[in-house]
């Protein structure tokens, strides 16, 4: 993962599971918008959240298993911090929802402590980002692993469950539409539980899931 120019540039090789495989390619994210803003989203300045492009069209050019190319809206963010993500919170619901003039975020995270943190940003074409007056509370259908799916959208207002792009023990990923500053938007959302990450279940079931880099 490298920027080039004004164009981050990612490229992957993987192996596939459960049937052993290749999966291979580019992605070229070109940014439309670039946020410079960053987010304290604990008590202690131990964590923050930077929403890097959220406006961006990213070019996808997949060589394995079979060649297929397609381009389409894409967005980009970062979390970091000193310490891990299951120390500082219990887990998080967030989502990304693009109107015709904007991109809207929503950041609802649950600190260890018990306390909450809620991000509610508005993010233009012309990189100019706002808050927005607080969303309204709406669920989703539970995934398969009982995962729960809370999303915020206007007031009075409803998503629509599109699928799911990925459903685990402890993280779920969606695609959804809603109604977001007055305007219906696609977007995408997600739901994260570290307190079932951090389990003994899990933390077994992981390495049969995910490739470890050893130094």
């Amino acid at each position: 993962m490298e920027w080039q120019d004004e164009t981050l540039v990612v490229r992957f090789e993987e192996k596939t599971a459960p049937l052993p495989g290749r999966v291979s390619g580019t992605v070229r994210i070109h940014p439309i918008a670039l946020a410079e803003q960053s987010f304290v989203i604990d008590t202690q300045g131990r964590h923050r959240w930077a929403p890097v492009a959220p406006i961006a069209r990213a070019e996808v050019d997949i060589r394995r298993p079979e060649g297929t190319r397609w381009t389409g809206l894409a967005y980009v963010d970062s979390n970091f911090g000193d310490e891990p993500l299951e120390d500082g919170f219990t887990g998080w619901s967030w989502s990304r929802a693009t109107t015709r003039r904007r991109t809207v975020v929503t950041y609802d995270s649950v600190r260890r402590d018990g306390t909450r943190d809620l991000i509610q940003h508005s993010f233009g074409a012309d990189g100019r980002s706002e808050p927005i007056e607080p969303l309204a509370v709406a669920r989703l259908p539970r995934t398969l692993w009982g995962m729960e799916r809370s999303v915020r959208v206007d007031p009075g207002t409803s998503p629509k469950l599109a699928r799911t792009l990925e459903d685990t023990p402890f993280y779920a990923r969606s695609q959804l539409s809603g109604q977001y500053l007055g305007e219906e938007a696609h977007g995408v959302h997600e739901a994260l539980s570290l307190d079932r990450f951090r389990t003994r279940l899990v933390q077994f079931m992981l390495p049969y899931r995910m490739r470890r880099v050893l130094p």
